[in-house]
């Protein structure tokens, strides 16, 4: 069997390029542009990557780059990056070909293939890029390997090294030879914290680690260190199930026209509150505490300032809408102050926890689980026939 990791090339720049005709053959930038015509670029393509452009550019500083080079700059719209995503999920489930199937972030995904021959794998793996490229026009690379992180390792080269076309087969034969010449900073599971490490014990390469004695790594490095290592030598350590959760998720907007009103900003953090707590559903996870914060124009001096926070502990973890959102607007309630205008609003969920394994309310658990089936059906609906199908009346 070996697994296979699909990777989105230049996802957001890519979604707006097969949305938009009339951007092809054009550099490409996604920015988080507000009014004044300011804000950050999130992503790029190829093309725009090649004229020294990179995502954390102030879009003020390279204007003339941009406007000398025709670049495109598309406001972020990360509901057509889910919807696109929840598209590529579908047609590849639906074609049957790829098993256990999982969406592992927005422009990623795992799966299995039931076959041992590497050129079976290679013909079934160019099928699913192609299928991925003619549904959603969103290029991807392929890589497949004995294990997850090996997979990605595989696609790696599929993504830096022409001659695969976008499609790494990596068998076990090929695997030394591989890793051999890939830096360990690439390797899954490998942060900025742990690289300078691992070169202190001269590990420079993704083989120099899985060549390690396994005593030294168990010594040295966490369970996740040690998986990594494992599945390096071939040996799956690795459940996506497991893998480590995000610790917040949020929701927040810079409000194109200042807000003085309290029921339109309660709409705002009510809508930021409805699309957290269904991220934290499509995670599999509950959240056990709810934070909103509010702020004015910070540099507009000639207005009166304002900027605050507060967050509310739940009874029980949850990743019922109604409930975050409910207790968003009552933190929203001590922390609004009329007579201010309002720049910037969010909501974050913190302390996240699994979904699975959770102790129900026994006082309380026929509720729950009518909350539980109406949170899936909206979801369901939400991700056959667009996000806000079915919203909720406060927001």
């Amino acid at each position: 069997m070996y697994c296979i990791h699909i990777d989105c090339n230049s996802y957001f720049a890519s979604c707006e390029i097969a949305t938009r005709p009339e951007l092809k053959g054009r550099p490409v930038v996604v920015a988080n542009t507000n009014e004044h015509g300011g804000g950050v670029i999130l992503a790029l393509d190829t093309t725009a990557k090649k004229l020294g452009l990179k995502r954390g550019m102030p879009l003020f500083k390279v204007r003339d780059l941009l406007q000398e080079n025709d670049v495109a700059i598309c406001p972020a719209d990360h509901k057509k990056y889910r919807r696109i995503s929840r598209q590529i999920m579908q047609e590849v489930v639906n074609q049957g070909v790829v098993q256990d199937f999982v969406q592992y972030s927005i422009d990623e995904f795992f799966g299995t293939l039931p076959l041992d021959d590497p050129d079976r794998v290679a013909h079934h793996v160019r099928n699913v890029k192609q299928l991925i490229a003619d549904t959603s026009g969103i290029p991807v690379g392929c890589g497949c390997a004995a294990t997850y992180t090996l997979a990605k390792c595989a696609t790696w080269f599929a993504k830096h090294y022409a001659g695969y076309n976008g499609v790494c087969v990596m068998p076990p034969t090929k695997r030394e030879r591989a890793l051999a010449v890939m830096p360990i900073g690439e390797v899954w599971g490998v942060g900025r914290q742990l690289r300078p490490r691992l070169e202190r014990m001269g590990v420079s390469t993704a083989l120099d680690f899985a060549q390690l004695p396994r005593q030294v790594v168990e010594k040295t490095f966490t369970s996740a260190g040690l998986h990594t290592y494992l599945e390096l030598q071939g040996t799956p350590a690795v459940t996506l199930e497991n893998r480590e959760r995000r610790k917040s998720i949020m929701q927040s907007r810079t409000f194109e026209v200042m807000i003085k009103e309290r029921d339109e900003l309660s709409r705002k953090v009510a809508h930021f509150a409805a699309r957290c707590a269904a991220s934290l559903r499509h995670e599999k996870s509950l959240c056990r505490s709810v934070t909103v914060f509010v702020a004015t124009n910070r540099y507009r001096n000639d207005l009166a300032q304002y900027a605050n926070d507060a967050t509310a502990k739940l009874p029980s973890p949850t990743a019922d809408s109604p409930t975050i959102i409910h207790t968003a607007e009552a933190l929203l309630d001590t922390l609004f102050r009329p007579g201010y205008q309002y720049k910037r609003a969010g909501v974050v969920l913190g302390n996240i926890v699994a979904d699975a394994g959770q102790q129900l309310d026994l006082f309380d658990h026929d509720r729950n689980e009518r909350r539980r089936k109406l949170m899936s059906v909206t979801d369901m609906l939400n991700d056959r026939f667009g996000d806000e199908t079915v919203t909720f009346g406060g927001s």
